[in-house]
């Protein structure tokens, strides 16, 4: 028998362990053939999808890269050190991986649903979805591929096409628990709550310390009004790949809610602005010393609010203290369900002398005074949650009919990159721009206290403009944020604020002309 001979019986010998899952077994007859023939780039291939296939990542990538250079003819091995580079977060490098395979093997349903998930991860859902349409097209049963389907499919807002994609996967494996919790995630989108919690309870029948399942769970718990239930689970949430790695470790021990009696308590901002904009209110109902770690944005206006709270911007030494507590953690120690008596009152305020130098310079402007905001922000390092972005945001020319409402000026609240759209407006919407000069929240806040009306979809400034509480109106998504509930037109949390709500997913035009209809009744000659 050759050299060759012998190599590829021990090859078969490796696989038919391989496939029986009898790793140690392969991989001592893959190093085998590695002693004889360095250069055997299966072997070498094989030993990576074992490291791969064992947690070992940077193992993997080496292995099956030094393959790859040795006969770059081979789909399989580009295939898998792309799953190697996506585990290992490379997911540029993975996405180059997967279409390298493609160009050797075009009808490779692997490549084809691997490269999906990748560009799902990147924040491109419509590229997502033609790769798993086109590994489906290739393979009907393919699970994998349904899945990833529904989740392209509910990134476009196309939820009822992706509740058929999830169901399709579940066909087929019914104890897929990754299925069932993206279709209750689905589910809860289309605000079919019941069959939503039914596909979570079922999930966590099997894997009940599933921290990603019982975080949707409590969003769907508190979206149904569901409150004490809700923050329970809601809990999970720095278990969550998303959350976890931003969760505050300190030696001191989490606050419990009961009283300080002497002690210092450390409130700690988490999440995007808007959520410490909502949930500060809850510091100035601690009874005792409390410590407010906020972003520094946002510690120029809460600075003197909020009780005798001392406020602390984030990246500054932290004082002494002895117990802490995550922002959103304290509704369920301190007021699990909203009080509307509670909630009556604004709790914030801007400074009186920056409101007044603002009022003077838009006391000019005819007509109601009206803040917009079309657009949020993306957070960098998460495209995910940019997709989440594309969803609640519009372009300016969408507002377009709000042009033809006679009486109002406008003026623009919109930061970041979408701010460049107030230099080509819609014809006839004349926007006021002076958000050069709002360096933070503080500035901000004084400018909404001179408006007569802010108009925003999901952003912090609607929060802000609710906890100062001026008239704003919410431009809102159809899968809605859990804290907006559904089905309503008001909101628990700011009794100044009016929800428009899109009635499809996707659907801005209905609701952008609802709020010309109703700008139209509200504006006139000023009093």
């Amino acid at each position: 028998m050759t050299l060759e001979e012998s190599c590829d019986a021990l090859l078969k010998l490796g696989l038919l362990h391989h496939r029986e899952h009898r790793l140690e077994q392969a991989r001592t007859v893959y190093s085998a053939i590695l002693r004889v023939r360095p250069d055997h780039a299966d072997s070498l291939h094989l030993l990576g999808v074992i490291a791969y296939q064992e947690g070992r990542t940077d193992e993997a990538i080496g292995l099956i890269a030094q393959a790859l250079r040795l006969n770059e003819r081979r789909a399989d091995y580009a295939s898998n050190l792309g799953n190697a580079l996506q585990r290992a977060a490379r997911l540029s490098d993975a996405e180059d991986c997967y279409r390298a395979a493609l160009a050797l093997d075009p009808d490779n349903p692997t490549a084809h649903n691997n490269l999906g998930a990748v560009l799902h991860e990147q924040g491109r859902p419509a590229e997502a979805l033609a790769h798993c349409q086109a590994a489906l097209a290739l393979r009907p049963d393919y699970v994998d591929a349904h899945n990833n389907l529904a989740i392209a499919q509910a990134d476009c807002g196309q939820f009822e096409q992706s509740a058929a994609s999830a169901r399709a996967a579940l066909a087929l494996q019914p104890q897929r628990i990754e299925t069932r919790n993206n279709l209750g995630i689905i589910l809860s989108h289309l605000g079919r709550f019941d069959e939503a919690l039914a596909e979570f309870e079922a999930a966590l029948a099997d894997k009940p310390d599933s921290a990603e399942i019982r975080h949707n769970l409590g969003m769907t718990l508190l979206k149904m009004g569901r409150f004490e239930e809700g923050w329970r689970e809601y809990e999970w949430r720095w278990r969550t790949r998303q959350l976890g790695p931003s969760r505050r470790d300190f030696p001191q021990p989490l606050w419990d809610g009961s009283p300080l009696d002497g002690r210092t308590l450390l409130i700690h901002a988490e999440q995007g602005f808007g959520d410490t904009l909502q949930f500060c209110r809850y510091a100035a109902r601690v009874a005792g010393q409390v410590l407010l770690e906020v972003p520094p944005a946002l510690a120029g206006l809460l600075e003197g609010q909020l009780g005798g709270c001392t406020v602390i911007r984030r990246g500054d030494p932290l004082p002494d203290f002895d117990t802490h507590c995550p922002m959103l953690s304290l509704p369920a120690l301190i007021e699990p369900a909203p009080d509307a008596a509670a909630n009556a009152k604004p709790y914030l305020r801007a400074d009186p002398g920056r409101t007044a130098a603002w009022r003077t310079r838009l006391e000019n402007l005819p007509g109601l005074r009206v803040g917009l905001v079309w657009a949020g922000g993306k957070r960098p390092g998460q495209p995910v949650l940019g997709i989440i972005d594309g969803r609640r945001s519009m372009s300016l020319s969408t507002l377009a009919p709000l042009a033809d409402v006679a009486g109002v000026s406008w003026v623009s609240l919109q930061k970041g990159p979408p701010a460049a759209q107030t230099q080509h407006p819609p014809p006839g919407l004349e926007l006021h721009d002076f958000t050069a000069e709002l360096d933070d929240f503080a500035e901000t806040a004084a400018l909404v206290e001179g408006l007569d009306l802010v108009i925003s979809v999901d952003t912090a400034v609607a929060h802000l403009a609710g906890a100062l509480g001026k008239p704003v109106w919410l431009l809102n998504r159809f899968d809605s944020c859990w804290r907006w509930r559904t089905g309503r037109t008001d909101s628990a949390w700011y009794p100044t604020l009016t929800q428009f709500r899109q009635p499809q997913p996707g659907d801005w035009t209905s609701v952008v002309g609802e709020v010309a209809a109703a700008l139209a009744r509200a504006a006139g000659p000023r009093q």
